[in-house]
Order: C-alpha cells, then structure tokens, then sequence
C-alpha cells in the first residue's frame, strides 16, 4: 500500500461472497451479500501466549486445523450453503508467509471446486475499508490512520479503489510498541489490551517516555521502547517492588505517550491535506485511551470521526468481504 492503489470496482448487486483471513494468528470467515456481512467468524490461537508472541510455524498448524470449521460455521450462520457463493476472496498479503498459504491454498482449492471466481485482497486496504461494513456513505476523500501489531500508517482514501500512504513507520508498529512494553513490565501476550486495561486506573502524567523524532508524517518506535526498557530496569535495580506497586501508573504512562505520538502527526496530516474527515483502523483501533483521545481532538479540531466496530478493528474477515 505504499504510493498509489488503482483498481476497477463496480457495485454489483445479490452477490453473495466467502472471505477467508489468515494473514497471522487468526483465522477468520465471513459471508458477505450485496454489501451487507451475514457472519464473522473469527478462531484466536492460544498456543501463542507461553512464548510471548506469534510463532509463524504454530500459526500456520493452527490455520490448518481451524480453517474448515470457521468456513462452515460462517456459512451456517449466514444460512448459505456452498452452492449459494458466487466467488471467494482471500488475504493476499501482508502477513506470516506460512499464514497466508493456508488461507491462499484453502481459497483457491474451494473457487476451483465449485467453478467460482477468486478474489485476492491486500489485508491493509481491508482494514480501512472496514469503515463502509457499517458507514457505507463515508465521504471521500478521507484520512485513516492505520495502526496495529504490524502496521503503523496514515493512509489518504481517494476512494474505495484509490488510496495513498502519506505517513509510515521507519521500524517497529505502534502495536508492537504496546506488546513489548507489556513484555517488559511481565505481563502476557497479548499485551496491548493489558495496558488499555490498567491504564484506566492510572495517572498518565506520572512517567515521561520519550517518543520518536522523525520528519514529516512518519513514526518511528525503536527509541520509546528502548526508553521503557531501561526506565523499567532502572526503577526496579532500585526497588524490586516496583512494577507492582506502579503499574496502572506505567501503562497510564506508556498509552499516554503512544496515543499522543500518534494523534500528533494525524493532526499534522489533517492539517496538510486540509481533511476534516478522519479514521482510524487496525487492532489499534480498539484502544479505549487511543479512541477517547482522538474524539477530544476531533472536537477541538471540527473534524468528523469513523471508528469501527470493536470486531471490525482486529483481524477478521468481514472487511476482506468489503474489500
């Protein structure tokens, strides 16, 4: 999704569509008619959290496992058989090779036994089309900021085919950014919804972390969890006790500077493109401190917000089926 994003898409109507996600530890189905998602049907994998992260080799077993039961289910659900499927989207990319190939296998392996088209669906584009499952007249164009465990972007949406990135991050994404400070602080994987959840008891102002300097629309997180990383280490060669007796404080702290950092350069954004319609998408998305913060901003700004629903913001296959 780097530069410009140009495909022929026409709305056609009573098209009854199978979308398969797999781009990393999820394994997702939904089924989508004329536009409207009939199921979401989403498998997490646990087999990840005792090794602090996604393995891609156990992802991919699990993929292979859970795969057909999500695809049945969400036809069930949908109260669609096989037969009433007129074409099959899947994740393209980006994402874990080995996840990928499951879903892409899976895919193709059904469209080609039931004589169906298959689509392919870039997985970044997919979630900031999420916002037309349930705003299908979001005005164009709008800005998106795009933020979860792998991708950290804002995105300027010409139109549903058309879309531009105008901000990235030179290295880590601002939801591994959440992953690795939970990490340090000992808490398990998942992290990031840890730290939305024991920031809200804490003082956000209580400790400073330094947040990347980089020019114009682009992030950079390498510094700030390198700033968390020895502050932590720091604080508890002082007292062993003190993750424990500050940690509401810690991640009050350490959402506080990722969201602020965030909101910053969108504003930037919003100011340079003079676009007062604004989004946000990805895992990201689903912070509590993150959403309440960029409604503060859009009053002040007079800007007009879209934020997806909670299951429309982490992996899931609905927004492959609007895509």
């Amino acid at each position: 999704m780097d530069g410009n994003i140009h495909t022929n898409a026409s709305h056609v109507h009573n098209i009854t569509l199978l979308a398969i996600e797999s781009s990393c530890d999820d394994t997702a189905a939904s089924v989508i008619c004329d536009g409207k998602i009939l199921s979401n049907v989403v498998a997490g994998q646990d087999v990840h959290q005792k090794y602090g992260g996604v393995v891609p080799e156990l992802a991919s077993r699990s993929h292979q496992k859970n795969i057909v039961p999500v695809v049945d289910i969400a036809l069930k659900i949908a109260n669609r058989s096989i037969n009433d499927i007129d074409g099959i989207a899947f994740t393209q990319g980006p994402g874990l090779l080995g996840s990928l190939l499951v879903g892409n296998s899976f895919a193709k392996g059904l469209a080609l036994s039931i004589n169906k088209p298959l689509i392919a669906v870039n997985h970044l584009e997919a979630h900031v089309l999420a916002h037309l499952i349930d705003n299908p007249n979001i005005p164009f164009p709008f800005l998106c900021l795009l933020v979860s465990g792998g991708h950290t972007q804002i995105v300027k949406v010409n139109s549903p085919s058309s879309m531009e990135t105008i901000g990235k991050t030179i290295d880590d994404a601002a939801g591994e950014a959440f992953d690795k400070a939970a990490k340090i602080l000992g808490l398990p994987y998942p992290g990031g919804p840890l730290i939305d959840k024991y920031a809200a008891s804490g003082n956000p102002l209580a400790f400073k972390f330094s947040s990347g300097h980089v020019p114009n629309l682009d992030f950079s997180f390498s510094g700030f969890k390198t700033a968390v990383l020895y502050f932590v280490r720091d604080k508890m060669a002082e007292d062993a006790t003190f993750i424990d007796n500050n940690l509401s404080d810690i991640c009050a702290s350490v959402q506080h500077t990722i969201v602020t950092y965030l909101l910053s350069k969108l504003k930037s954004a919003a100011l340079q493109t003079n676009i007062k319609h604004i989004a946000i998408a990805g895992g990201v998305a689903a912070n509590s401190g993150l959403r309440n913060e960029l409604q503060l901003m859009a009053n002040n700004q007079n800007w007009t917000t879209y934020i997806p629903a909670f299951e429309y913001c982490t992996d899931n296959a609905a927004m492959i089926a609007i895509a």
